[in-house]
């Protein structure tokens, strides 16, 4: 078979191995019998209020006027067949993704000092975690995994391909990765030989570290940004096209880049970016050009890394052609940490006064990191984790200044955020990470709070990948009006429902960024159940504490 660099062999062995719960196909199986939902052949409609409190400080006084809003959801039922197109398709994240789909596509098992593996996806959040629809008649609350609220798409079924600055086969880059176990590497490797090797990618070397340069000879030629563009607008259509698709989600799972310069005239509006693109301006990266072609093409973009790929223009854009994106930064293992251990020193009237973190890299990614300004893109969305927390709380910390207007100076009191990382060889893809919280307690006392852990970079970045690429599918297949109107509409362009798994979430401007990860996964089950006319879940459990 040639290699293409997108195609996905079909599944010829199945192993007797019973299939692990999380990789299991279940039909949806959910019914809600309510006069807010409804269900044709192609779609469930559901009634939603969405209820909040307006708020008016007078004199000290807080003034609160509750506020309801009436809307419609509609959810597509049929499921879009997807591909998933990954840009750094050889790298670590693309490559352990690849092989895990094919592993649980084929059922393949094998064998660690540990005993006999099966495939599964573990460790993703649709299809290893579950929500509450309510309780049962004894009172007890019914469970479901999150992946049966509503139809999406089986992980086994997507489509994969993409583009990479290496041209080293699918099963040679699983190798180098150094990634999953070698007998699952031994017998997987076949199908992954299947996919070829990735489409040529663009480089531009003043994006992603010098020592990059060595990994790129599978380049598309030239360095007219027009030109590249079209060239990746080209393999989306013909991705799409031949697979039969209905919808591509392209993911960077790529090099970290710099930090682009906002610079207006170049990319503070979509017709700037458009043309600046057009004059192959220094200042756009690679990742936004491949950001714009998915967006021109009408397919959702995700920024899996943390440079700053949306410009203001390329925001723009995507409202304009209400196509959809999403970013930045996958949010795997220490963030996450970080995030909920804040929340809980917070919330507890614990003020933590300094956050450090120090991280040993090993692979790939630590090797581009390790230059400065490589360095600076991941700095900033590791430093902003705690903030919205903070700024819930400010009996602890003092709040900004207030200028002109009512406009806040500054950010007002934070913790200090220390973020180091070092690039070691030696622990290849196993990440160390280290984070020490010195807080203040009771009376002036200081508490300090030390927490090591270490894991495979990989395998915790490739779930999120598959939620991330899975979500936004079924993104794509909502709707929305509110009550009186007319038509519905698509969601917008900013899919901030995604914020769980990212670092930094990209949200509507404007808005408020929620780094909380309980306020982030509640929103997204809030969310999910509306579209069945569900409430969300409700903590209060009044029965249990009335007469």
């Amino acid at each position: 078979m040639s290699a293409t660099g997108y195609t996905t062999p079909d599944s010829q062995l199945e192993s007797v191995v019973p299939v692990h719960p999380t990789s299991e196909r279940r039909p949806h199986a959910i019914t809600v019998q309510s006069e807010n939902t409804s269900y044709s052949d192609d779609f469930i409609t559901a009634k939603f209020v969405n209820r909040g409190s307006s708020v008016n400080i007078v004199d000290g006084q807080y003034i609160v006027k509750p506020v309801a809003q009436e809307y419609e959801l509609q959810t597509q039922r049929k499921v879009s067949k997807t591909g998933l197109m990954m840009i750094g398709l050889g790298g670590n994240n693309g490559s352990t993704l690849c092989a895990t789909i094919l592993a649980n596509r084929h059922q393949i098992t094998w064998h660690t000092k540990e005993g006999l593996q099966t495939p599964n996806y573990i460790g993703s959040l649709l299809r290893a975690s579950t929500f509450s629809i309510g309780a049962d008649a004894t009172g007890q609350d019914i469970h479901v995994p999150v992946s049966d609220l509503l139809p999406m798409v089986h992980p086994n079924d997507l489509v994969l391909g993409g583009w990479d600055i290496s041209g080293v086969p699918m099963d040679k880059a699983m190798s180098r990765s150094k990634v999953l176990d070698y007998d699952l590497q031994r017998q997987v490797a076949p199908h992954m030989a299947l996919l070829g090797k990735p489409l040529p990618s663009i480089y531009y070397p003043d994006f992603i570290a010098a020592n990059q340069e060595t990994r790129a000879d599978n380049l598309i030629p030239g360095d007219d940004k027009q030109e590249h563009l079209e060239k990746i607008r080209g393999d989306i259509r013909k991705f799409k096209q031949d697979n039969q698709l209905d919808r591509v989600i392209v993911f960077w799972t790529a090099n970290t880049e710099r930090y682009a310069d906002i610079i207006p005239g170049v990319n503070d509006t979509a017709d700037n970016l458009l043309n600046a693109i057009k004059a192959s301006h220094a200042e756009v990266s690679p990742s936004t050009v491949f950001a714009v072609a998915a967006i021109l093409e009408g397919e959702p973009f995700i920024n899996g890394a943390p440079q700053n790929t949306f410009v203001p223009g390329a925001i723009e854009l995507a409202e304009r052609e209400k196509s959809f994106i999403g970013g930045d930064d996958l949010k795997s293992g220490q963030t996450k940490l970080k995030s909920v251990l804040a929340e809980f020193l917070v919330n507890a009237g614990i003020k933590p006064l300094s956050i450090a973190s120090y991280n040993h890299l090993g692979n790939n990614d630590g090797h581009n990191l390790s230059s400065e300004r490589q360095f600076k893109s991941k700095e900033i969305s590791k430093s902003s984790v705690v903030d919205d927390m903070v700024n819930a709380n400010r009996l602890l910390y003092k709040a900004p200044e207030v200028g002109e207007k009512g406009v806040a100076i500054g950010k007002g009191e934070h913790p200090d955020h220390i973020v180091v990382i070092k690039y070691v060889p030696a622990v290849g893809d196993s990440k160390r990470a280290i984070d020490e919280y010195y807080s203040e307690i009771f009376c002036g006392g200081r508490s300090t709070i030390n927490i090591f852990n270490e894991c495979e970079d990989s395998l915790l970045a490739t779930p999120l990948i598959l939620d991330l690429a899975i979500l936004a599918e079924l993104l794509t297949r909502v709707q929305y009006r509110k009550a009186g109107e007319p038509e519905f509409n698509p969601l917008y362009s900013v899919l901030s429902l995604l914020s769980y798994m990212l670092k930094a979430p990209l949200v509507k401007p404007g808005t408020e960024v929620i780094n909380s990860l309980n306020r982030q996964r509640n929103a997204l089950e809030a969310f999910m159940k509306a579209c069945l006319g569900l409430e969300g879940s409700s903590d209060l459990l009044l029965s249990t504490r009335l007469w």
